[in-house]
């Protein structure tokens, strides 16, 4: 466990320099552009630019069922709990990390899954 903890630490930290070198890079392409008097090619510099320009038509349809599924994800593993001790015993168990993670995934695939067929 001690392993994967340091992979994930040196991750972030990785993670936190690509970040910081973007937006640095971005910021000083931006002031060139300015500068060269091209205010329209300004706008175009986005870091996180959305390839899908559709709006959000649902947003608390959206994050009411990831509560909800986050929700129901803490009770199942309250009830594995209660029914098995050893089930969140230490810190080496991964399993109610995955049960949370996949019931979270089930809130955003139901929803995608409501706005389709709302769309057709």
């Amino acid at each position: 466990m001690n392993n994967l903890s340091e992979i994930f630490v040196t991750g972030i930290v990785f993670f936190g320099i690509y970040q910081i070198i973007s937006l640095i890079s971005v910021h000083l392409l931006k002031r060139k552009l300015i500068k060269a008097e091209q205010y329209e090619r300004v706008n175009t510099l986005e870091i996180f630019k959305p390839t899908n320009e559709e709006v959000n038509s649902y947003p608390s349809l959206k994050w009411g069922l990831v509560a909800l599924m986050t929700g129901i994800g803490f009770i199942i593993i309250e009830v594995l709990g209660l029914l098995n001790k050893d089930f969140i015993e230490g810190r080496d168990t991964v399993m109610p990390f995955g049960i949370l993670l996949v019931s979270i995934s089930l809130g955003f695939l139901i929803y995608f899954f409501i706005v389709n067929r709302k769309k057709k």
